[in-house]
């Protein structure tokens, strides 16, 4: 079983490259098209430093999860948090697996009604889909090495919560895409994000470590992608930045519920 999820990671690791490959070897738009497409992307694209002051709030989480691996007293506020919940327990639902990409959804939706974010289609999705890969490089390989067992005592997947990194990841991308022109529209992710962990627990399928140290790696695999898409960017476009600016078709994986697949954008 672990061999066979690991293989699943590094298939969806290759798709993602296949992917990076395909776009730069698509169809050209006729001129009018490229030139519109390139001031409104160049625009977006600047060369970015990683900004280390981002990093303290993941780094912070993340560490709390690690330490409550081994910390007793982490360990006892996780037992007290649960039996919290289990005395005060609404009836378990499963809208956790749609809130964690609640905010993701919302940022196509406000670009859809006009409500533009700082980047264009192509751009967020490389961004998001990157966000994504990241986001699973860090918690897929984690869960089969810690080994922790869930509350429930259903399987020994429970560190670092995959829902709730999923869920910030979504979050902390809706912030970056509208932080510059609308800063509370851009914190309204974070709702849904904090209802996607709190719900894994009050699920019984996560501790409260668990899903403190998900956040983190969710946030930190946002800003590492909006860190690495200048450099993704450049990769795609080549020396020739208008011949290979758009792409007809557009392939995206994904992974989710053991399932491995690919999405297909086209633009017509």
């Amino acid at each position: 079983m672990i061999k066979r999820e690991f293989q699943k990671s590094l298939i969806c690791l290759l798709v993602f490259m296949s992917f990076l490959n395909n776009i730069k070897a698509q169809n050209s738009v006729d001129s009018v098209t490229v030139q519109e497409a390139v001031s409104d992307s160049i625009s977006n694209i600047q060369p970015t430093k990683l900004n280390y002051k981002s990093l303290i709030i993941p780094a912070a989480f993340i560490s709390y999860g690690v330490i409550g691996l081994s910390s007793s007293k982490l360990k006892q506020l996780n037992f007290s948090t649960r039996t919290e919940i289990n005395e005060h327990q609404p009836a378990q639902m499963n809208l956790d697996n749609f809130t964690q990409y609640a905010p993701a959804v919302m940022v196509y939706g406000l670009n859809a009604i006009g409500i533009k974010g700082k980047h264009n289609l192509r751009d967020r999705t490389i961004i998001y889909a990157s966000s994504q890969l990241i986001s699973a490089a860090f918690t897929m390989p984690l869960k089969y090495l810690v080994k922790e067992e869930r509350p429930d005592q259903s399987n020994t997947l429970s560190f670092p919560s995959g829902h709730s990194a999923t869920a910030f990841s979504s979050a902390q991308f809706m912030f970056r895409e509208y932080k510059d022109t609308n800063f509370w529209l851009s914190l309204s992710g974070y709702p849904f994000a904090i209802f996607t962990g709190v719900y894994r627990m009050l699920n019984d399928k996560h501790w409260l470590g668990d899903v403190v140290a998900g956040a983190g790696f969710g946030i930190l695999s946002t800003e590492l992608a909006y860190w690495l898409f200048p450099k993704i960017d450049l990769m795609l476009r080549g020396k020739n930045k208008t011949k290979n600016l758009l792409s007809s078709t557009m392939m995206m994986p994904f992974y989710q519920n053991k399932t491995l697949g690919i999405g297909l954008i086209k633009n017509f």
